[in-house]
């Protein structure tokens, strides 16, 4: 039995329960119906893949009993409030009072109960066969590091470090995307609701989870724990690409820094400015001295589509405006603004926009 399979039958399918409440209750089918749009990245309702679908399928049970505890509490109290009502002419005294009924008793102990043990059930299974699922030998590693307020990813077998970014290509069924992670400082939690579940990223502690979405696209998640002052703003974007696609970024991520400048004075000089700074204790950037561990790689920096972990976008303004006071953009972060004058500004930006 391939992967895909197996993992799409250790939780629910679309069919059985999951085709039951959609129809039966209409908020849930219209969350059902939604697009995977731009202007709802980040939902549990659009899954785009197994696991995600599974925990879909949960969601929609959960919310059909609630649903159904809330239609039976709200009507029971609606009959008697309108049943008992006070009319005109009945009587000021108390009504008689009556003192324990083991029928009602019974009934609010043992529904709870049974209720409560269904969901357990239920969600025990989903757990518990997801996790049973072993790893492929096809599968890609890729190793994530939370920090504050950004994410490492590397790519062991490919000898790729990146950041904030995270590239994988589209899975089949015995080729998904399988995330080690762990944490450089305090506990963050991977989040990306369309691909599946929240994952902690714990520090002295390596947590497990795969993604295996079917279809190219771009799925934006975020840190799911509270980890500090800039905790809204450690983003996440999962780039799910073709095969063909993939393999180019590879290529090109596995190529040193772009050393040579001809043409362009500004770049070449804020080589060296850049080299001559405090930058090279925390970045690294490939085929250079700088070999800093502390912030993210920037040897291809300019390839990506975001800066300061997602919060803006990779343009020179904005690379001018976080080299310059990173404060600026993401209050609270822990890169310090270097003091540089306007013109050193000038030359490592126009550095660092051509490291593709």
């Amino acid at each position: 039995m391939s992967f895909l399979r197996k993992r799409q039958s250790a939780g629910f399918s679309r069919g059985a329960i999951g085709r039951i409440i959609v129809h039966g209750v209409a908020c849930a089918a219209l969350a059902h119906s939604l697009p995977a749009r731009a202007d709802t990245p980040m939902t549990l309702f659009s899954p785009a893949d197994p696991q995600a679908q599974s925990i879909y399928g949960i969601s929609l049970f959960v919310l059909a009993i609630t649903l159904g505890i809330f239609i039976v509490v709200a009507g029971l109290l609606t009959y008697v409030l309108i049943r008992y009502r006070q009319r005109p002419g009945d009587e000021k005294h108390e009504p008689a009072q009556i003192y324990g009924s083991n029928q009602i008793e019974l009934s609010w102990t043992v529904i709870p109960i049974l209720i409560v043990v269904t969901l357990f059930l239920t969600t025990t299974r989903v757990i518990l066969g997801t996790e049973a699922i072993s790893k492929p030998n096809g599968a890609l590693e890729v190793t994530v590091i939370g920090h504050q307020f950004w994410w490492e990813y590397h790519y062991p077998k490919l000898g790729i470090v990146t950041a904030n970014e995270l590239h994988v290509p589209v899975s089949d069924d015995e080729h998904p995307t399988y995330l080690e992670m762990t944490s450089a400082d305090v506990t963050h939690s991977f989040f990306v609701p369309r691909l599946g579940g929240r994952m902690d990223v714990i520090p002295n502690r390596v947590n497990e989870a795969w993604i295996d979405p079917p279809q190219p696209g771009l799925y934006l998640g975020q840190c799911g724990q509270y980890c500090g002052t800039q905790h809204a703003k450690m983003l996440l974007r999962v780039y799910v690409q073709s095969k063909t696609d993939f393999d180019a970024w590879v290529k090109a991520q596995q190529q040193p820094a772009r050393r040579d400048f001809p043409g362009d004075p500004a770049a070449a000089e804020g080589e060296r400015v850049f080299l001559h700074n405090a930058c090279i204790n925390c970045h690294t950037i490939a085929g250079t001295a700088a070999n800093g561990r502390f912030g993210p790689d920037l040897t291809h920096l300019a390839s990506r589509d975001t800066i300061a972990s997602g919060a803006v976008s990779n343009t020179p303004e904005n690379m001018r405006k976080w080299i310059d006071d990173p404060n600026s953009l993401k209050p609270g972060c822990l890169m310090p603004s270097m003091h540089l004058d306007a013109h050193d500004l000038d030359a490592i930006t126009a550095y660092l926009t051509q490291l593709r």
